[in-house]
């Protein structure tokens, strides 16, 4: 099969195609990213060379040249993990959320409907979205896959758009297609504007560690490993037309997972316990923000057997290992450098 994976330069998407590559060869895995700032071609770096992986730099909003690839390529399905994804800058610039997110999965759905085949059962649409997308939840509650969509940011509702015409095209047009909504991930490759691997590289540079409002706001952390693998499940073994949430069955209080975050670094630097607590400051809280998110993996679990394979302490210690075992990624990202990978890449290519 020939499969596109949108964003697979990004922080889920990279680990998503390694995990495709290594695992099924006699699959042709085709990259399709845009390269904008969290898209970092150093992600699959170890995979350049593998027979069975194609990177294309391009953007899912450019219409024409979805088409083409669709055209060309003949995509038997799609993996779609390319979004808009941070919250503060959802706030900040709207309009870009609602082009990535929602035009560019249009023009993806639009592509994938002119080559499909009724005949051709393997052939699937593949949405991965976010729990952000059912809204706040209180003290007690689980999402579940028919919990309501009550999007509170412009990030989530350009989401809960997307995941709607996903389903639109499959009622209307008979699309073969699958969705997953995942809770917060974390892990290595993460682009260091998230909480953990910001906080991170702050207790390493013991710069402020900024926790929004009064750091009672509770998230559901799913180890990114553990997301790819369920990824590799649902779009084998899923049923088409359905729904599967995926999380990590930890549930963590912002202030406390960060005080977690400071003993574990404390630890590993070698530095006195509390040193690192002592770079916590509380700041003003952003608008819009969502209490609680809390996710009901029941239905995979179940059905398609998936569990996460690591406590939440197990997988934050593997995270902070990696991010200290690779000081070289994280000066690139911190100074940019990292985009200048592929240009370096493609002149290589063309001499």
């Amino acid at each position: 099969m020939n499969i596109l994976i949108t964003g697979g330069a990004g922080f889920i998407g990279s680990h998503t195609v390694r995990l495709f590559v290594e695992k099924h060869p006699h699959y042709q895995i085709f990259n399709l990213d845009a390269l904008t700032y969290a898209g970092n071609l150093e992600n699959v770096k170890d995979l350049e060379s593998k027979p069975n992986y194609h990177f294309i730099k391009g953007d899912i909003t450019d219409e024409t040249l979805i088409d083409t690839l669709f055209q060309t390529h003949r995509f038997d399905s799609v993996i779609h993990l390319a979004a808009e994804s941070h919250v503060d800058r959802s706030i900040e610039s709207p309009l870009d959320f609602v082009k990535t997110n929602i035009l560019g999965t249009l023009h993806l759905l639009n592509a994938f409907k002119k080559l499909w085949d009724s005949s051709f059962h393997t052939k699937r649409f593949y949405h991965i979205s976010t729990d952000e997308v059912y809204g706040s939840l209180g003290e007690t509650g689980l999402f579940t896959e028919t919990t309501a969509y009550d999007p509170n940011s412009p990030y989530s509702a350009s989401k809960a758009s997307s995941d709607h015409f996903v389903r639109a095209y499959g009622e209307t047009y008979g699309l073969p297609y699958v969705i997953s909504n995942c809770s917060n991930n974390y892990g290595p490759n993460q682009f260091p504007e998230k909480l953990i691997p910001l906080f991170i590289n702050n207790i390493i540079n013991q710069q402020p560690l900024p926790v929004y409002g009064d750091g009672n706001y509770t998230r559901d952390w799913l180890y990114v490993i553990d997301h790819a693998k369920a990824i590799d499940l649902i779009f084998h073994e899923g049923d088409l037309g359905e729904t599967y949430n995926i999380g990590g069955f930890n549930e963590w209080i912002n202030s406390d997972l960060v005080k977690l975050l400071c003993q574990q670094m404390d630890q590993k630097l070698g530095r006195p316990t509390g040193s690192s607590e002592q770079l916590i400051s509380y700041v003003k809280d952003r608008p819009g923000h969502d209490k609680r998110y809390a996710i009901d993996a029941t239905k995979i679990s179940q059905k398609l057997n998936w569990k996460p394979s690591v406590t939440f302490e197990e997988g934050l210690s593997k995270t902070i290992d990696w991010y200290l075992n690779n000081p070289t990624w994280l000066e690139n990202v911190n100074s940019g450098a990292y985009k200048d990978y592929y240009t370096k890449k493609h002149k290589l290519n063309k001499s």
